[in-house]
């Protein structure tokens, strides 16, 4: 019992410092999107984006979206593509077609004729293999089927794999240049403008007040309804923790772009911003502060965002470095 309490008092030594890590792991998670790497980029979900002066380092891979890994990404609503033709029929009826393919074509085979492949066969061994020629070449015909009728992806290769080439650059303010993409086969280029730029930079800080302020109306306005859907998980989170997260004094320091596309008509860009901000708790009931000070913290992150035919751009993905 001795040694059991001797080999446990490390563990328990340890607790307050796991206690104390959690805390600040809270507080470096509570800004707008929680610290967590969600939303959707298209077919580029779950393809990291190309490194940034912005953002050097991994980008850590969508933990929260809408969208399914190795999908062919089909339109809301569309059915699911599966292989067609006769012999694919569910049921009773596709197994009898097969099921009488490959009696007439064992029947032919042995000089019984197109219909004869069951009663030439006048032992159960003979019966035996006739099934289970049945069943090969059911099989055969079913892969068959499979092959042709099999769909092709839509996304091709990821756009870090094309060849990148010579990247156009713009400026934001002074902050660092914004690069271009490369296209890929089904991807088209998109251009940006330093308008567009702009823009980036202004939702930034209208996204983080909205959220600090607790306006789902505003975040509405400002981004996809799978973003503003996590951002109203986040908030009633911290509702029931009795916490207000207030967010302020956002500034962008650098912001450069990793990649630009357009895809089924939607424009897509993915931006690497560095950017500092005052991020805080606020204890609902005596007004404190719970967590977080004034001092503002610096944060670096890529934020996608989307723009249907003309419309305007919206927030779709936020990633964490």
């Amino acid at each position: 019992m001795t040694n059991f309490r001797l080999r446990l008092r490390p563990l328990l030594m340890l607790m307050p410092v796991v206690a104390a890590l959690s805390v600040v792991a809270v507080d470096a998670d509570a800004r707008v999107g929680g610290g967590r790497s969600s939303g959707s980029r298209g077919s580029q979900t779950f393809s990291p984006p190309p490194s940034t002066r912005t953002a050097p380092n991994t980008t850590a891979p969508i933990e929260r979206s809408m969208a399914q890994p190795g999908s062919t990404f089909a339109r809301p609503g569309a059915p699911a593509t599966r292989p067609g033709g006769f012999f694919n029929r569910p049921g009773l009826l596709g197994g009898l077609a097969a099921g009488f393919l490959g009696a007439g074509l064992f029947g032919l085979l042995f000089g019984h004729g197109l219909l004869g492949g069951l009663g030439g066969l006048a032992s159960f061994l003979g019966l035996v293999f006739q099934l289970g020629l049945i069943a090969l070449v059911a099989m055969l015909a079913w892969r068959w089927w499979q092959r042709r009728s099999q769909p092709a992806f839509a996304g091709g290769p990821s756009l870090r794999d094309a060849d990148p080439g010579p990247r156009p650059s713009y400026g934001l303010g002074g902050l660092g240049g914004f690069g271009g993409a490369a296209p890929q086969p089904s991807i088209s280029e998109v251009k940006l403008e330093p308008h567009d730029f702009d823009t980036f930079e202004r939702l930034l800080g209208e996204i983080q007040t909205a959220y600090g302020n607790e306006d789902l109306a505003g975040l509405k306005r400002r981004a996809t309804p799978e973003m503003v859907s996590y951002f109203a998980e986040d908030l009633a989170a911290n509702a029931s923790r009795g916490v207000v997260n207030q967010v302020s004094g956002v500034k962008l320091l650098q912001g450069d772009l990793a990649e630009a596309w357009r895809e089924d008509n939607v424009d897509y860009a993915t931006v690497a911003m560095r950017y500092d901000l005052v991020d805080k708790m606020i204890d609902r009931a005596s007004g404190r502060v719970a967590e977080g000070n004034d001092q503002p913290q610096e944060v670096t992150e890529l934020w996608t965002f989307m723009r249907a035919p003309g419309g305007q751009w919206l927030l779709s993905a936020i990633q964490q470095t």
